[in-house]
């Protein structure tokens, strides 16, 4: 398995990611109203069964942050194609930090404001699923897990199959990732339980913790 030397796809990186990528969904889920911060699969079928019974209101809460999560898709790529090699700083880092500056006024934010929230949370995830797309070198997502889970299968079976070594590796490197998210989602709820809509500020952290290790130019 080839190993990229790019930061943005350094395997430290992705573990703070995926803590946050999992803390998002557990927390929007969670605190603000049984909305999906990343699984917009989840949201998008939530609208069309609300739809279906005349919750309007509820079929909005659901779509909002299907909507903001493809304009967050769009933001990134509106910053690599604008600002990429313009700036000191390297595009990804703009989009993370923006991500966690998004996220410290989320945990500002009041219940009554649920719908905003969300779908601030739900833009901040569309950021860091379109600039984070890859882990050593391998296509991976560092906010959900079907495509994770997909690749993970796989590469086991092709090693099953094959005995092909690096194909195992990739298919642990892929469980791990997976495994990441759950504790992610674990320490949302916890953080969720002592500190309500503030328990953000932790994905926040996280999320700053990448932006100070994307200075750092490849991997050692």
């Amino acid at each position: 398995m080839q190993h990229s030397k790019q930061m943005s796809e350094s395997l430290r990186l992705a573990i703070l990611l995926t803590l946050s990528g999992g803390f998002m969904d557990a927390y929007s889920y969670i605190c603000r109203d049984g909305v999906f911060a990343n699984a917009q699969t989840g949201n998008i079928l939530l609208t069309g069964v609300e739809l279906s019974t005349g919750d309007w209101m509820q079929a909005l809460c659901h779509f909002c942050p299907v909507l903001a999560f493809t304009l967050g898709i769009a933001a990134a790529d509106l910053v690599r194609f604008r600002l990429q090699g313009r700036l000191k700083l390297h595009w990804r880092q703009i989009t993370v930090l923006a991500e966690a500056l998004i996220l410290l006024w989320v945990a500002f934010m009041p219940q009554s404001l649920n719908l905003a929230a969300n779908s601030l949370t739900s833009f901040a995830c569309g950021l860091q699923v379109e600039s984070f797309r890859k882990v050593r070198g391998n296509g991976a997502a560092t906010t959900m897990c079907i495509g994770n889970l997909r690749a993970a299968t796989q590469s086991l079976c092709e090693y099953c199959f094959t005995l092909n070594r690096p194909a195992a590796k990739k298919g642990i490197l892929f469980y791990g990732i997976i495994g990441i998210f759950v504790v992610g989602a674990i320490l949302g709820n916890l953080c969720v339980m002592r500190f309500a809509e503030k328990a953000i500020l932790f994905s926040s952290i996280l999320l700053l913790a990448a932006f100070l290790i994307m200075f750092i130019r490849r991997e050692e």
